[in-house]
């Protein structure tokens, strides 16, 4: 039986190359992702490691909790810290660290090294072995500047230039003295890093006296457990807390590592549907490869062959299809890791140098899976095989399905969906945190439900488009006869395709109202002309709003100074504002009372107001960091949003309380009204500084457009891999069904229909199959797409559906191209056909 079943395998090569290459595509996902992931991971945790090499113990403050009316905040490491530390048995030496976001412009203006990745520090002396001298000398006083060789080459700069900072908002303009190298992590991977003598660093970054770090060397012949014994045992525990470099870099390389999970979890949920979409490709091959060998399993049967022995022989062609996949897709894996590790750095973002990662792992869950899932898809084909009676089977009458298998499946299918229905509706009317199982749960059996009942909606779908293919006459006609001849087939083509549509569809879908929603909150919740914020985020000098304010043809701007303070024992973050004019600048919904800021009194969202049962006129203790405590007064009680909410105060009040007062935004209104003029003029109020944004509602709804379109053009680029699998089918199947009506079509050449009409019908066949798919899928996908939205309105006031019916259409006529296509080889074969030969075959 296994010479047989290897025999079987070389007979039909052709007609499972289809299959080996639906199977080899996922294998290729999944070993790509794999090794991406992994040589990823590698390169950043050596990376990282090197970066602790000069570290043996780092002393950090500790975090003093927020307790009672107390705000908590980090102790200070002090000079003395650093002494003691530098002091203790077995100490060589200690450093102190102080950091934060620095951005560099290059000869441009432009911004180098992205958002998130520009960093900053002190430069420790000549004795600091982080940061070797390529070039130049150490910095001294706030007009001099180290940067890395890597940054140096890219922004075009060398020692003695001027140089374009920023670390909080105003524009700094040191002198380049010296270039030095790294390892580190951040700076490989495409970040860049300045460094500034230790006095204009704590300045800077405001750490006055103070750092944010000590790293401590032991001594030769200490070992780091020993020298943190000894730290231990010197600074006070409660301010204080101490690691060693070994734990820091294994604690970095989890971090690197759990980060990359997340990447992989979903690079892997995607090589998953299309893995599931090749599982119909290959049961639906099995099984014509079955119903086209009824004569030779039947014979097998006659001589003695058992059905566990025939289900066996299935079992092994599968076994040989699944290995020849898996083997050809971990290779075209291992080169989807290289290219995706390479796409990385055209979209900005370099990866540090280290060789490509294949992890026996990798090999191991190749082969599995290539394996695995051909062997489980042809599994329910081989078993059917097995229980063809031999007579039956002899006589070449094919088992068609009884009347009682169909009632049974119909059924099954039915309660299926109803049950995937009830749950995703259920799912709806729940809270959105704890809905996300039940709505997965719901979806999951409606799409099972669906694909049981596929060949029965086939029938009148398909029946649906009989007007239209009468048109193509006798080609069309023979088309539509079929298109259901063979229910079950068709469906298990027609699901693979609805499973991708179903998918790209629902995104678009949310995507599309997310966005519209968003861009709604952003427009309805700002009067300003302008916000103004840092390029990644972080807070602004208090320089910068009055830079503004002070800036000609600007009549009323405000910033959003957030401060952390207790209140009824209970951790809350205030929003400092510019009380007199923040109602120009807002167009928040007043539910109570006055949207009235200024001395005393304060609004509130209505969520702060309902959780600490305030109305208009209630009054409330705020204890500020400094340990002060203050009466406030509810002035007004308003709906809150993701983009404006909390407890609103005048920044008169609040900033005296701060001991660095920074603001996370600035709001600006102008005489003018919102122009690229008036954008030119506040940039070079600026001072043209890169690391500072200044965008009008068009600037973000043009980013929130940009975030998602970006997420969909992934979600669409990950899933066209589904897509292709499906097309394969489609092809495979037709290509299967054509030399299955061999003698079909020879007899109706030989009746009159000419090459071109077969042709026609093999095209209209498939597309029709397609076009099946498509309306399957579309609309699946329109329903989660409803039912995701509806949990997202709970949190998202203006959430509202929009159906981009464009796309929806562009989507229909993809599922048509791809009918179109996929019959191109199949129907050209079949218009080849001889046809005395055909009509000769059995």
């Amino acid at each position: 039986m296994f010479r047989t079943a290897l025999r079987n395998v070389l007979a039909h090569k052709a007609r499972l190359l289809m299959t080996v290459l639906a199977v080899m595509l996922g294998v290729a996902f999944v070993s790509g992702t794999l090794v991406f992931t992994n040589t990823v991971s590698d390169a950043y945790q050596k990376s990282s490691a090197k970066g602790f090499d000069h570290v043996d113990v780092a002393v950090v403050p500790r975090y003093q909790e927020s307790k009672g009316d107390k705000v908590g905040k980090p102790a200070d490491l002090t000079r003395a810290t650093l002494d003691k530390a530098a002091s203790v048995p077995g100490a060589a030496s200690a450093t102190g660290v102080v950091g934060g976001f620095t951005a560099v412009a290059d000869r441009h203006g432009k911004l180098v090294g992205g958002d998130w990745q520009s960093q900053g520090g002190n430069y420790w002396g000549t004795r600091d072995a982080r940061y070797p001298l390529a070039g130049g000398h150490a910095p001294h006083g706030p007009g001099e500047v180290l940067l890395d060789s890597r940054t140096a080459g890219r922004a075009g700069y060398k020692v003695g230039d001027t140089v374009r900072l920023s670390v909080n908002g105003p524009v700094l303009t040191p002198t380049l003295v010296g270039i030095f190298t790294t390892d580190d992590g951040n700076v490989s991977a495409g970040g860049s890093l300045a460094l500034f003598d230790t006095p204009t660093a704590q300045q800077l970054f405001g750490k006055k006296g103070a750092y944010d770090e000590i790293d401590v060397r032991a001594k030769a012949g200490t070992s780091q457990a020993a020298l943190k014994a000894e730290l231990d045992r010197a600074l006070p525990s409660h301010l204080v807390e101490t690691t060693t470099g070994r734990k820091l870099a294994d604690d970095q390389a989890r971090q690197i590592a759990d980060s990359m999970s997340g990447l992989r979890q979903a690079l892997l949920v995607f090589a998953g549907i299309a893995l599931f979409v090749g599982t119909f490709i290959i049961a639906n091959t099995f099984t014509m490869l079955v119903a086209q060998r009824t004569r030779e399993l039947a014979l097998l049967r006659a001589v003695g062959a058992s059905r566990r022995q025939l289900t066996r022989s299935i079992l092994v062609e599968a076994f040989v299809v699944g290995a020849v996949a898996g083997a050809t897709g971990l290779v075209a894996g291992i080169g989807i890791g290289a290219g995706l590790r390479g796409l990385l750095g055209s979209f900005g973002a370099s990866v540090p140098d280290g060789p490509l990662v294949i992890t026996p792992g990798t090999v191991a869950a190749a082969l599995a899976v290539g394996v695995l899932i051909t062997m489980l898809a042809a599994w329910l084909p081989g078993r059917r095989a097995a229980k063809i009676p031999p007579v039956a089977a002899m006589s070449s009458v094919h088992a068609k399905a009884t009347t009682k298998s169909l009632v049974l499946r119909n059924t099954l299918g039915a309660l299926f969906a109803a049950a995937g229905v009830t749950v995703v509706l259920a799912a709806t009317t729940m809270n959105a945190d704890s809905a996300q199982g039940p709505m997965g749960l719901g979806a999951v059996l409606l799409i099972i439900g669906v694909f049981i009942l596929t060949p029965l909606l086939s029938r009148p779908l398909i029946a649906a488009a009989a007007p239209v293919l009468r048109a193509f006459g006798v080609s069309g006609k023979l088309a539509r006869q079929n298109s259901v001849r063979n229910p079950r087939r068709t469906a298990a083509t027609a699901s693979a395709l609805m499973i991708g549509l179903t998918l790209i569809t629902g995104m678009t879908v949310m995507a599309g109202s997310l966005q519209t929603s968003i861009d709604r909150m952003a427009s309805s919740a700002i009067r300003a002309d302008y916000v103004v914020s840092m390029a990644n985020r972080s807070p602004l000098s208090p320089d910068v709003a009055r830079k503004l304010a002070a800036t000609d043809g600007v009549t009323a701007s405000s910033p959003l100074r957030n401060a952390e303070s207790r209140i009824d024992g209970k951790t809350e973050f205030l929003t400092g504002v510019n009380g007199p004019v923040i109602g120009r600048l807002t167009d928040l919904k007043v539910d109570q009372g006055a949207f009235e800021v200024g001395g005393t009194r304060v609004v509130v969202d209505k969520d702060r107001a309902k959780e600490y049962g305030w109305t208009v006129g209630s009054r409330f203790t705020v204890h500020y960091e400094d340990g002060r405590a203050q009466r406030l007064t509810v002035a007004g009680i308003y709906e809150g949003n993701d983009m404006i909410s909390g407890i609103m105060l005048d920044n008169a009040v609040l900033t005296p309380h701060l001991k660095d007062p920074a603001d996370m935004q600035v709001m600006v209104k102008t005489a003018g009204g919102a122009s690229s003029a008036t954008k030119d003029r506040l940039e070079k109020a600026l001072g043209a500084n890169p690391a500072i944004r200044v965008q009008d509602k068009q600037d973000i709804s043009h980013d929130i457009a940009k975030m998602f379109t970006l997420m969909l053009n992934m979600v669409y680029g990950l899933l066209g891999m589904a897509v292709i699998v499906a097309v394969l089918g489609v092809i495979n199947t037709l290509a299967m069904s054509v030399f299955e009506r061999s003698q079909e079509i020879g007899m109706l050449r030989a009746i009159g229909l000419d090459r071109k009409a077969v042709k026609r019908m093999v095209r209209l066949e498939s597309l029709v199959i397609s076009l099946f798919g498509g309306v399957l899928g579309i609309g699946l996908g329109v329903f989660f797409g409803w039912a995701a939205g509806e949990l997202l309105s709970t949190k998202m006031p203006t959430y509202e559906l929009v159906l981009p019916w464009g796309r929806m259409a562009f989507f229909l006529l993809l599922a048509g191209t791809v009918g179109v296509l996929a019959a191109l080889w199949p129907a050209r074969r079949a218009a080849r056909l001889n046809m005395l030969a055909a009509i000769k075959a059995e």
